[in-house]
């Protein structure tokens, strides 16, 4: 239909452009394995949070639940999964001692008269107020906090 095809074999690059990208791909791997960045007999994350060993807490607002699944000791950010329950709105509020980003998961949350859905991230900026957030069906959000998670 007037379009190229396109070998399973080789993703329809050429075989000069396959060696290269393969040999760049073995160059930067044998780089980074000798200056240390990459070590396969260490655990490449320190620190793992499964969301089925968390519980569910209660937020600062009514219609508002939160997973903690890390909080960072000396700064107190956290980074939690946020449930906003469908129906509820939060009034507009400050978050003074903390930057805040939150990335929708799932859901229909309003914000200022415009719906978003998964993908959209949010970000205020610490004792910037914001709001009021309406959760048009139930939303789930990863939401960070640089700092402690203060609601005025």
């Amino acid at each position: 239909m007037g379009g190229r095809e396109v070998s399973a074999t080789n993703n329809g690059l050429a075989p000069k452009t396959r060696q290269f990208q393969n040999r760049s791909l073995i160059c930067a791997l044998r780089c980074a394995c000798k200056s240390g960045a990459i070590r396969f007999d260490e655990i490449m994350f320190p620190y793992v949070a499964l969301s089925k060993d968390k519980a569910w807490q209660p937020g600062p607002y009514e219609g508002v639940e939160l997973m903690i699944l890390h909080k960072h000791e000396s700064t107190g950010g956290v980074v939690v999964l946020r449930k906003f329950k469908a129906g509820h709105t939060i009034p507009a509020h400050t978050h003074p001692d903390a930057n805040e980003w939150a990335y929708v998961l799932s859901g229909e949350w309003e914000e200022s008269g415009i719906t978003y859905t998964s993908g959209a991230l949010f970000f205020a900026p610490r004792g910037i107020r914001h709001g009021p957030h309406v959760a048009c069906t139930e939303v789930i959000s990863l939401t960070i906090f640089d700092g402690p998670l203060t609601v005025v």
